[in-house]
């Protein structure tokens, strides 16, 4: 039958390797050799305990891999087989429920956010539920991708970024060619949505970020062709963006911060009249300093929540990876395997040894 090795996360800051067997593929399900799984902010999050997790869990929810087994009726209804390499999207659906049939299968009724990869309990059987591993198991309801011939498994990871990047920054909000654009934080989703709007031909973007540690990401905006980069410790960004634009705010604004109370009233501020703001970025219970909330009825803005990417998005975004119109080798890199997995993710979390990279790439074969 063999084995599978995967990470096992079953607390903060308790990653552990160890072996599963693999299990046998039925008709409608599939076992995918996991080549590349990206690191996504959730996954240091999960791993510090800023999130919690059903522990013990395999986390990873990024993953691109070649099918290795796969039954007839799955087959069919992915349009994929042995051999072909494949991204996972990390939300399971039915296909069925009102949800599903209307688009929205983050909805789902029998799955919704209880059975995202990444998140899935071991003790559920055949425990290979997400991307840290040598193999993940796709039960009958996954949702998988074809990636392009161009792209190799490491950059296909970037996926879930961009995907986010295109969904967050334009679909979303509406942005239009010509708009002026704000994005909130220049982690890679933050770089993503920068991509995302100059491919939809925004006239002006703007990307902030906090502190000595952003310099490096805010230097990388500006050389994939951001517009203006402001760190917000230092400078106030709706006046920078107003001296750079002779006056204008921005009709677009992306939160994709993490853990940054402010960064709401920040959007507002830069936020020009009938804006729209996307919240993509969490900050649990801490509220929103130096809100002035009067401003949104003022100025009439919407404010929308973002929640997670869908596959139409995602073969979007795996297009455009693949037409390299933009410089994605600018991101800082690494790749690391299993056994050097907790290393990155404290690295990642600010708390290691090593400055964090933009791009955090876990290869179970390495």
């Amino acid at each position: 039958m063999g084995e599978a090795t995967a990470a096992v996360l079953y607390g903060v800051e308790d990653l552990r390797i160890e072996t599963f067997d693999l299990p046998e593929v039925g008709d409608d399900d599939a076992l995918l050799l996991v080549e590349a799984c990206g690191l996504c902010g959730t996954d240091h999050e999960l791993f510090t305990g800023h999130i919690g997790a059903p522990y013990p869990v395999v986390p990873g929810h990024e993953t691109v891999g070649t099918i290795e087994a796969i039954g007839d009726e799955a087959a069919a209804k992915w349009k994929i087989n042995v051999g072909d390499r494949v991204a996972v999207e990390c939300w399971q659906a039915c296909g069925g429920c009102d949800p599903c049939r209307a688009g929205v299968y983050r909805r789902c009724t029998k799955h919704g956010q209880t059975d995202l990869y990444g998140m899935i309990p071991t003790d559920r059987k055949p425990s290979l539920f997400g991307g840290y591993s040598t193999h993940h198991y796709l039960s009958p309801d996954s949702l998988v991708l074809p990636v392009p011939p161009e792209l190799n498994p490491v950059e296909a990871t970037l996926f879930n970024p961009l995907g986010a990047g295109i969904k967050w920054g334009v679909e979303i909000p509406g942005t239009q060619q010509g708009d002026y654009v704000a994005i909130l934080g220049p982690g890679i989703r933050g770089l993503c949505a920068l991509v995302a709007t100059q491919d939809i031909g925004a006239e002006f973007v703007a990307v902030t970020g906090y502190g000595p540690n952003d310099h490096p990401r805010l230097e990388m905006a500006e050389a994939m062709g951001a517009d203006l980069v402001v760190d917000v410790a230092e400078e106030d960004a709706a006046k920078r963006f107003r001296d750079a634009t002779g006056g204008r705010l921005a009709d677009v604004v992306i939160d994709v911060t993490a853990n940054a109370p402010t960064a709401l009233g920040q959007a507002v501020r830069l936020s020009a009249v009938d804006g729209t703001i996307v919240m993509a970025g969490v900050r649990g219970e801490k509220g929103a300093p130096g809100l002035n909330s009067d401003a949104i009825i003022w100025k009439e803005l919407t404010v929308k929540g973002a929640l997670g990417v869908d596959a139409p998005v995602y073969r979007k975004a795996l297009e455009l990876l693949a037409q390299r119109k933009f410089p994605f080798d600018l991101f800082t890199r690494r790749e690391v395997g299993l056994n050097d997995t907790a290393e990155l993710l404290a690295d990642m979390a600010g708390k290691g040894s090593a400055p964090p990279p933009v791009h955090g790439v876990i290869v179970p074969g390495l």
